[in-house]
């Protein structure tokens, strides 16, 4: 009401008749269109305020009350760091070469934690630190709160008398225990939260030490466990050994295989042997042949005769040297006598016979080496009897040495295990011993007593009670003032927004402001009462304006318009709405039958009314040409259709019209723009302006179907407009109450 009487105060009332819109009813918290009212909904809450702290003041203060009732948790924190502690003096000798015995990933430091979170290190911590007598740990020794034993009863919490003293325990322990890996590294962190913040320590250091001491014991017991295992397997191996070898030597027995030195066999011993003499016979013989030989040449060539074997005979050597002397008185005497004296010749004879001995003595020793010769190739000759003899014996036993030395590899791998498991079961007797077996991590942080608790988070608890009663209980006047709003039914479609009544203008050949167009075609409030019209049948002579009084004429609603322009086929394909008057509301009936029609078809919308153009303000281009750019040859088809801003209808305004508004509507042009749009579109809804100042005559040839606006069904006007539209030829002149549809565009 208060926007239409600003309107209504702010131009003057024009010469027809006003339109009388129902008042608007009160502003909900949601507007038609479906989108909240932002302002309404700050106001709701704002009203509710003094509600809104209360529940936040509440809640805060429920917080504060639980969280100083709660029994503070203190949390203490040992780090271990996995680490192979293992030297390579404490290393078996066949692990010595390696550099990286084991790899510790992050698979292994996951399955570490597993190890510090066992039961069996629960226990074992348990045990120590009597934790099973704490009433913290086992509700059963301090007796049950009443809040534990209603919590049990409605299956909210645990029955404590159904669990065993070891399950109560546990179950508070792994409550209490937190085992994680640090994140890019080794290490393990093992964090404990007990009342006691010295018991808290204690039991962080306690599951340390423990699992250090679990994977110490895991590494003797397996020491252990080898070396027993190597003892039984010694055993049995030294029988297979004594077996092996026992059978061996009953073979060598039976086959008579004996074994000489260097573990061969005698025969082949012995052919060795032999062949090792025949050699030197060999060697021998051809030695003295040799020499032999020198001494025959020597002699039958009268040379003098100079060999190691002459230099070796005692004979010869009296010999050389008996000539020597001689020859030296010979060579004395000479120079006192002359060659024919008698002591000179005895000399020389002399000399001869001893030349002469000589050569009788190295006969004779060629002869004798010549007797030695033959006697190495005598002893030649037996030693290769000898070895084609002990070739035939060894060529019989060569299958019974294939088998021995069969025999002999079973014994000596038998031997090799036994002397392998002997080494390694003294290393791991040596190693049978918990300094010798480190475990693999080591504590690096030992867990010290906390200071602050950790639970309960006294300020963040108290803080996310406050923000959660502040955000439920806004939460809930938000949507009770939502669902507690009005609800605006859908019943019509309407020509003005909701709130505001049709304006009006003070020229009423003025064009409509921008500022009274709708947003888009929204529901309103139910219409008012109204005659269904019967079906569309050709209109009779209309009566005489002048008689009175008369019932007024039957009035269509949009839906029904619609209906009867898709029964009808192709007449129903264009169709003409006119007003009776320039308010009556033909352009939103216009802009509304359109939208209707586009939802099962194309549609365009085109504005032929010259006079007082209102359609341009739904494009999507308020500034494109229209069908006067088009008349005059400035634009084409293609540049004046545009697109409704709020649905799929096309529009075609009517463009600058400047002072040619009455040439324009009488233009022959007109009719050929209609027929090119029905040709490319379902529908073709041509705006014509009012009857008076439309050449509805000429509208008829364009569109035989029609639509008259009127705001007042009984006035005298609308019965006017009506019979002047039916005698212009228009077939269907149906009737359509602007003000009664006139909620919104």
């Amino acid at each position: 009401m208060f926007f239409r009487k600003k309107a209504q105060a702010a131009a003057p009332q024009p010469a027809p008749k006003p339109l009388r819109v129902p008042a608007a009813p009160a502003i909900p918290l949601s507007d038609p269109g479906g989108e909240p009212d932002l302002r309404s909904i700050g106001r709701a809450v704002w009203l509710k305020k003094t509600l809104i702290l209360g529940v936040t003041f509440f809640a805060a203060a429920v917080a504060f009350l639980v969280v100083n009732s709660m029994t503070p948790r203190y949390q203490s924190e040992a780090r271990l760091l996995l680490e192979s502690r293992e030297n390579v003096f404490m290393r078996a000798d066949a692990d010595k070469g390696l550099t990286d015995r084991a790899t510790i990933d992050q698979e292994a430091v996951t399955s570490q934690i597993q190890l510090v979170l066992s039961r069996d290190v629960a226990r074992e911590v348990i045990k120590k630190e009597n934790l099973d007598k704490l009433p913290e740990f086992d509700p059963a020794v301090g007796g049950q709160s009443i809040s534990q034993i209603l919590l049990g009863l409605i299956g909210l919490g645990r029955d404590v008398s159904s669990m065993s003293p070891e399950e109560r325990t546990l179950a508070a322990y792994y409550d209490r225990i937190n085992a994680y890996a640090i994140e890019k590294s080794r290490v393990i962190g093992v964090d404990f939260k007990s009342a006691n913040p010295e018991l808290a320590a204690r039991v962080a250091n306690a599951i340390a030490e423990a699992y250090l001491a679990a994977q110490r014991s895991a590494k003797t017991d397996q020491t252990r466990a080898a070396s027993s295992w190597l003892a039984g397997e010694i055993e049995k191996m030294r029988t297979k050994v004594a077996d092996a070898e026992a059978k061996v030597e009953a073979y060598r027995s039976q086959s008579n295989l004996f074994v000489g030195t260097n573990n061969t066999s005698l025969p082949n011993q012995q052919l060795t042997e032999i062949n090792s003499q025949i050699a030197a016979a060999r060697g021998q013989k051809a030695d003295l042949e040799a020499r032999a030989k020198q001494l025959h040449e020597l002699v039958r060539s009268g040379k003098p005769i100079d060999s190691s074997d002459i230099a070796n005979s005692e004979s010869m050597r009296r010999l050389t040297d008996q000539g020597a002397a001689l020859r030296a008185q010979l060579a004395e005497q000479s120079t006192t006598l002359l060659d024919q004296h008698p002591r000179i010749k005895e000399l020389r004879a002399q000399i001869a016979e001893v030349e002469r001995a000589k050569r009788a003595e190295a006969d004779r020793l060629a002869r004798q080496l010549d007797n030695d010769a033959k006697v190495a190739s005598d002893r030649l000759a037996a030693l290769t009897a000898n070895l084609d003899q002990v070739k035939k014996v060894a060529s019989t036993t060569n299958e019974q040495d294939v088998q021995l030395r069969a025999l002999e590899r079973d014994a000596k791998s038998q031997r090799d295990i036994l002397e392998s498991y002997l080494v390694k079961y003294s290393e791991a007797s040596a190693r049978d011993n918990i300094s010798a077996a480190p475990p693999e991590a080591r504590i690096i942080s030992r867990a010290t007593p906390a200071i602050k608790p950790t639970y309960p988070k006294k300020l963040p608890t108290i803080l996310i009670a406050a923000f959660a009663g502040l955000a439920l209980s806004a939460g809930f006047v938000v949507t009770g003032a939502l669902l507690g709003s009005p609800a605006v039914p859908a019943t019509g479609y309407a020509y003005a927004p909701v709130g505001y009544a049709q304006p009006h203008f003070a020229d009423p050949h003025a064009p409509l402001p921008i500022s009274t167009m709708p947003a888009a075609v929204m529901p309103m409030a139910p219409p008012l009462p109204h005659v269904a019209s019967p079906p569309l049948t050709p209109q009779m002579k209309p009566a005489s304006a002048f008689a009175a009084p008369v019932p007024p004429l039957p009035v269509s609603t949009i839906e029904q318009i619609v209906q009867g322009l898709r029964l009808s086929g192709e007449a129903g394909r264009r169709v003409t709405v006119a007003g009776t008057a320039r308010n009556a509301g033909t352009t939103y009936a216009a802009i509304t039958l359109a939208r209707t029609l586009a939802e099962a078809g194309s549609v365009v919308l085109v504005d032929f009314a010259f006079g007082a153009p209102n359609l341009s303000v739904v494009s999507t281009d308020p500034n494109a040409p229209g069908v006067a750019e088009l008349v005059r040859g400035q634009a084409n088809f293609g540049d004046i259709i545009t697109r409704d801003q709020y649905s799929q209808v096309h529009v075609v305004a009517t463009g600058n019209v400047g002072n040619d508004a009455a040439a324009l509507a009488a233009s022959p042009y007109l009719s050929s723009i209609v027929e090119a749009l029905a040709q490319s579109y379902n529908f073709v809804v041509v705006d014509a302006g009012s009857v008076a100042d439309a050449p509805v005559e000429y509208f008829a040839r364009l569109a035989q179907r029609s639509v008259l606006v009127t705001a007042d069904p009984a006035d005298v006007q609308t019965r006017a407009a009506r019979e002047r539209m039916a005698g212009a030829g228009f077939g269907d002149v149906v009737l359509l109450a602007g003000a009664t549809q006139a909620s919104v565009a």
